[in-house]
């Protein structure tokens, strides 16, 4: 246990040159270089343009060819994107010999993938053949293309400034067996030397479980907390663009917050719920059950130690985190449920075969309510369903915003009664509020109008301007 396996983003990504200077060299020199792996994301952007884009919703490659019986739509976007490719490493790689091989790399990856969907899409045209049914395929080959463009274009970098990089692509690119995801992790670190050379490890991984049907978006991070497993990592760590603190910046003020320092597995599995993105919560399952520490740093601050995420949590007695997210309120109303069983079966249905996210739920003797993140098209559609079986029941959702305060152990800091009282002063009327026996979080439910001045209120609260002197200076 001498290395650690080590995660970038998307967006950190887009900074190499930067990164290589910073966090891969970082005033080492020889063997201090190695006994570290890096897993990478595409460049920012370009899992957006393969795919479609995660926020805004707009189609990209997946979804055009997905949509587009003619097929030319599909193929624009992904001349579009090679071009993008083309033009970010163009930007990171000095060297005229590098640029060409990332040239060639790229038109290779592309034209292949380009080959494949014309023959899927030939086949298509037969009607004994279903596109349908290779779509999770197609869209595991389209999103392995950003991840392999952006590990070899790093390890070129690398190999540039004299380290003895090694592109590990776990892609299955032109790959005719189909290992498990175990089997595909050994296989490619099979015969590397981490004493001498540095692995860079595309973070999507071609494997018989298919990762994309599974976690979606979120697969690097699980191929990531798999790896640290598998080898047996001493520390895994995550580089973002920022340090984890105790709220957006953009709302609370830079100057007022705090980074975290170290808390447990709890508070990111409750960050990953409220979709703060710490880590996936099955990458964070994987590391705990292995019993490997995460650590999560700012990749451009590499000699600050950021926040360590392990079983034993933070101090305790404090309030770590205040965040929140819009929430729809799905609440579901009959008398007759008193004493009966059932009605939670069936809204616990209908809200998971329309894939919607809960967030948090409540419930007494004739409600339930399920705080949800999804589109409103989705939980009509739920309602419906629930009313189908239950027609004499009372379905309403309700916009509302979920503000939470987070900590390792909040039993002893009456989170509740003084968020409560905090909330009040600010003139901000509560909804609802929740908190759990296992006292590692509070709920507050206010109006979506209120949720940046209920974050603030709540920081305010608990995160003194003293506290966020101290941990700034320490």
């Amino acid at each position: 246990m001498t290395h650690t396996v080590e995660k970038i983003g998307g967006t950190s990504m887009s900074r190499a040159p930067e990164l290589v200077e910073k966090l891969f060299l970082g005033g080492r020199k020889k063997a201090d270089l190695y006994h570290r792996v890096f897993v990478v994301s595409a460049f920012g952007g370009i899992t957006n343009m393969l795919l479609e884009h995660k926020k805004t919703g707009s189609p990209g490659v997946y979804a055009r060819f997905a949509a587009d019986d003619s097929g030319a739509g599909w193929q624009d976007s992904l001349r579009e994107t090679a071009a993008r490719m083309v033009a970010i490493h163009g930007e990171i790689l000095t060297h005229a010999a590098d640029r060409e091989r990332a040239d060639a790399f790229v038109r290779d990856r592309m034209e292949g993938a380009r080959a494949c969907l014309m023959d899927l899409q030939r086949l298509g045209s037969y009607g004994h053949f279903r596109i349908a049914q290779q779509m999770h395929t197609v869209r595991e080959l389209l999103s392995g293309l950003g991840e392999a463009h952006s590990a070899f274009v790093l390890t070129l970098l690398l190999q540039r400034h004299q380290v003895n990089a090694r592109f590990v692509d776990l892609s299955g690119w032109r790959d005719s067996e189909n290992p498990d995801l175990s089997a595909r992790l050994d296989q490619a670190m099979e015969g590397v030397d981490l004493s001498s050379e540095m692995p860079v490890v595309t973070g999507y991984a071609h494997c018989a479980e298919g990762l994309m049907r599974e976690y979606d978006r979120g697969y690097s991070e699980v191929v990531f907390a798999h790896l640290a497993a598998r080898t047996g990592a001493r520390e895994a760590l995550i580089h973002k663009e920022f340090h984890l603190s105790s709220a957006d910046p953009k709302i609370v003020g830079v100057e007022n917050t705090v980074k975290i320092g170290r808390t447990s597995y709890d508070v990111a599995d409750q960050l990953s719920n409220l979709g703060m993105e710490a880590i996936h919560p099955n990458a964070a399952r994987v590391l705990r059950r292995a019993d490997v520490p995460l650590r999560v740093t700012n990749a451009f601050e590499p000699h600050d130690p950021g926040t360590l995420i392990g079983p034993e949590g933070g101090e305790g007695g404090r309030v770590e985190m205040v965040t929140g997210l819009e929430v729809q309120a799905f609440e579901l109303h009959e008398p007759d449920m008193v004493g009966l069983k059932g009605y939670d079966a069936c809204a616990l249905e209908a809200l998971t075969r329309h894939r919607l996210w809960i967030v948090s739920k409540h419930s007494n003797a004739n409600t339930i309510t399920h705080y949800l993140s999804g589109s409103l098209k989705a939980i009509k559609r739920a309602e419906a369903d629930v009313l189908k079986t239950y027609p004499n029941a009372t379905v309403t959702a309700r916009s509302l915003a979920l503000v939470s305060a987070i900590g390792s152990d909040l039993g002893e800091v009456q989170v509740l009664l003084r968020g409560l009282q905090a909330l009040q002063e600010a003139g901000i009327e509560v909804q609802a509020a929740q908190q759990g026996l296992r006292r590692v979080e509070v709920q507050f439910l206010v109006a979506r109008k209120d949720l940046t001045a209920a974050i603030k209120a709540l920081h305010a609260a608990f995160i003194t301007p003293a506290r966020a002197i101290t941990r700034a200076a320490a």
